[in-house]
């Protein structure tokens, strides 16, 4: 499973409902430095919920207790400004400045994320890697979406944001095995939840 996006807390549920299900669960886009800073590193200028820092080092550890390969980005590219135009710098987690904030998930992660699709036969994929809007951000999202393509069992890419991301980025429809533009729909079935159109007809 991968997991991008802006807000961790948009899918704590999932994360939780499905950690005993997962082999791999991949961690990009803006809900990642969620993470890093629960593991104490530096994060800069990005995006965090302090919040959601309990609930996510509670996660860390199940997964680990679960066996689950929990795969969070070795390196960042980040800016100093939330613009097309700002200058992009590929550091690594550790070395992430206050005067920065990350935007896309490094080429290391990139690569390592896309080992860990090729390696499997069924791909769930929620959220973008990174500032997909931004050439300079897009890359991670690039990536991965590519590597989906190329699994060749189910492949399936849940949300609006994402779908927007791999068409923006040239791939279609087709690449894929399902596009749900349903985020918050795909995501609630993820959890768990009864969704009341399913409901209606049995399902």
């Amino acid at each position: 499973m991968i997991l991008g996006g802006a807000k961790v807390s948009d899918k704590i549920g999932v994360i939780s409902n499905l950690l005993e299900k997962v082999n791999v669960l991949a961690i990009g886009g803006g809900m990642v430095f969620t993470f890093l800073a629960a593991q104490g590193k530096n994060i800069g200028k990005s995006m965090v919920e302090v919040d959601s820092i309990p609930v996510v080092k509670e996660l860390i550890a199940r997964a680990e207790v679960l066996g689950v390969d929990l795969r969070l980005p070795s390196d960042i590219v980040t800016a100093r400004a939330f613009a097309a135009d700002s200058p992009a710098t590929i550091v690594g987690v550790d070395d992430i400045s206050s005067d920065q904030m990350g935007l896309d998930i490094g080429p290391e992660s990139a690569l390592d994320f896309a080992s860990a699709i090729s390696q499997c036969k069924t791909v769930f994929w929620n959220g973008p890697m990174g500032v997909f809007e931004f050439p300079a951000f897009a890359e991670g999202t690039r990536v991965v979406a590519k590597a989906l393509t190329e699994v060749s069992g189910m492949t399936v890419v849940g949300g609006g944001d994402s779908a927007a991301a791999v068409r923006l980025l040239g791939f279609s429809d087709s690449d894929f095995g399902y596009i749900s533009t349903g985020g918050g729909a795909s995501l609630e079935y993820l959890e768990g939840k009864a969704l009341p159109g399913l409901t209606a007809l049995g399902l």
